[in-house]
C-alpha cells in the first residue's frame, strides 16, 4: 500500500514537471528530427542502437543504448521533439517511460551542447576531472587457457586491468571443488599477466549468496578489484553480508536506471563500486548515481557494452565526476568486428595505452559518425 501511495506520488510530480515544459519551435537549438539504427557486430553479434538528433540550425548530435525497436523509439520521438537540446535534466523525465532511448537521447542532446559551445563534453560538464581513463574489459573464453589467449590479446591492446567469468555454473550449490576451480582460475591468469595487471571476477549473478561469500573469502588474498554482481538481487541483506564479511569488494549496479536503485544499496552497505551501465543510462543519470555514491565514498566503474560512440560518452563522463575509478570497454577479438568499429567513426575512440584510454578533446563528443558504414552494418532503422 505504501509503495502504491509513493508511485502516485511520483507519477503527479513528473505530469506537473512535464506540462510545464514548454516547446521551443523557434529556437535554433530545439529538436526537429530524430532517426535512429540499430547494428550487430558480424562476428560476435554484440548489439547496439545510434540515435540522431538534429536542430532547427542544423546542428547533428549522436548518442548510443542497448538495442531498441520501434515502439519505444516512436514514444521516445514523440516526447522529445520540439526540447532544447539543453534541457536534458528534464528529458529524463519526460523519457522515464523509455529509459533505454533515453540513455542514447541524452548523450546526443549534450554532443550537440558541446558542439554549440565549441567545448568537449565533459567541459561543459565542469570537467576535467582527470585527462585520462583507467580502462577495463572482458575475457572471453571457457576454459583457462582460452582465457589466457583472450588476456593476452587484450594486453597487446594496452589493457592491464580484466573482466574474468567463474567458471560454468553446474547446480545451485557448488561447494568446495568450485571454489578452488575459480581460485585457481585467477591464479593462472596471474602468473601468465605477471604483477602489473589486474582482475575482476564476475560471477554475472549466477551464485548463491553461500557460495558468492565463500569464493569471496577464498579470493581475499588474490586482491581483485572486486567481486563482481556475485549473486541475483534477491536480497539486499546477502549483499551486505558478503560486502562486510570479507574485504574482496563487491561491485552491482548493472541493471539499475534510477538513482533510488543505487541509494538502497548505498544504505545498506552492500556495495563497493557501482556499476551503472552507460547504454541504459547515458551520461547525465549516472551522473546523478555517482554524486549519491559520492556521499558514501564510493567509486563508479560503468558498465559499458556498446559501440564507439558509447565508448567516446563514457569517456567523457569518465572526465566529469570526481569519483571515477574505471570504465569498462569492448576489445572484439575478431577482426570484423574491430573494422567495423573503426568505421563508424572518422578517428578512432578506443585508444588504449598502457591501460588508460585517451579522452576525445574535440567539441561535443569529439567525433564525427561515419553514417554511411552505420546503414552497412545496420539490421533495422528507426
Amino acid at each position: 500500500m505504501k509503495n502504491t501511495i509513493i508511485q502516485q506520488r511520483r507519477a503527479k510530480l513528473e505530469t506537473t514537471a512535464n506540462s510545464a515544459v514548454p516547446a521551443a519551435p523557434g529556437d535554433g537549438l530545439a529538436i526537429k528530427d530524430v532517426k535512429g539504427w540499430i547494428v550487430h557486430e558480424p562476428v560476435s553479434k554484440r548489439g547496439y542502437t545510434v540515435i540522431r538528433i538534429q536542430t532547427v540550425s542544423g546542428l547533428i548530435g549522436y548518442g548510443e543504448c542497448a538495442p531498441i525497436w520501434n515502439a519505444e523509439f516512436a514514444i521516445a520521438k514523440s516526447a522529445i521533439l520540439g526540447l532544447p537540446v539543453t534541457s536534458f535534466d528534464v528529458a529524463l523525465s519526460l523519457l522515464s517511460k523509455c529509459t533505454t532511448a533515453r540513455a542514447a537521447l541524452n548523450i546526443a542532446m549534450l554532443d550537440v551542447v558541446g558542439k554549440a559551445c565549441k567545448a568537449p563534453v565533459f567541459q561543459v560538464l565542469g570537467g576535467p576531472t582527470r585527462h585520462k581513463a583507467r580502462a577495463l574489459t572482458q575475457l572471453s573464453g571457457d576454459t583457462n587457457e582460452a582465457l589466457v589467449v583472450s588476456m593476452n590479446r587484450a594486453s597487446a591492446a594496452g589493457y592491464k586491468a580484466f573482466i574474468v567469468p567463474i567458471p560454468a555454473v553446474g547446480s545451485r550449490n557448488q561447494g568446495q571443488a568450485y571454489v578452488v576451480a575459480v581460485k585457481k582460475r585467477l591464479e593462472a591468469l596471474r602468473t601468465a599477466g605477471g604483477a602489473n595487471v589486474d582482475f575482476v571476477l564476475d560471477a554475472t549473478g549466477q551464485l548463491t549468496p553461500g557460495d558468492a561469500q565463500m569464493i569471496s573469502n577464498e579470493i581475499q588474498k588474490l586482491h581483485v578489484l572486486w567481486f563482481n554482481e556475485p549473486c541475483t538481487a534477491t536480497s539486499l541483506g546477502a549483499f551486505r553480508k558478503i560486502a562486510g564479511e570479507s574485504v574482496t569488494p563487491v561491485g552491482l549496479g548493472r541493471t539499475a536506471t534510477e538513482g533510488s536503485t543505487i541509494q538502497d544499496l548505498l544504505r545498506q552497505d552492500a556495495v563497493d563500486i557501482i556499476r551503472p551501465d552507460i547504454g541504459l543510462n547515458g551520461i547525465t543519470q549516472i551522473r546523478k548515481m555517482a554524486a549519491i555514491a559520492e556521499v558514501y565514498y564510493v567509486a563508479a566503474g560503468p558498465v559499458h557494452n556498446g559501440g564507439p560512440i558509447g565508448t567516446a560518452a563514457a569517456l567523457h563522463l569518465a572526465a566529469s565526476i570526481p569519483n571515477f575509478f574505471i570504465q569498462e570497454i569492448p576489445f572484439p577479438e575478431a577482426p570484423e568486428d574491430q573494422a567495423m568499429r573503426l568505421s563508424l567513426t572518422a578517428e578512432p575512440v578506443e585508444i588504449i595505452k598502457d591501460g588508460f584510454a585517451v579522452l576525445p578533446t574535440g567539441p561535443g563528443l569529439g567525433i564525427n559518425v561515419n553514417e554511411k558504414n552505420l546503414e552497412k552494418y545496420k539490421e533495422a532503422t528507426l
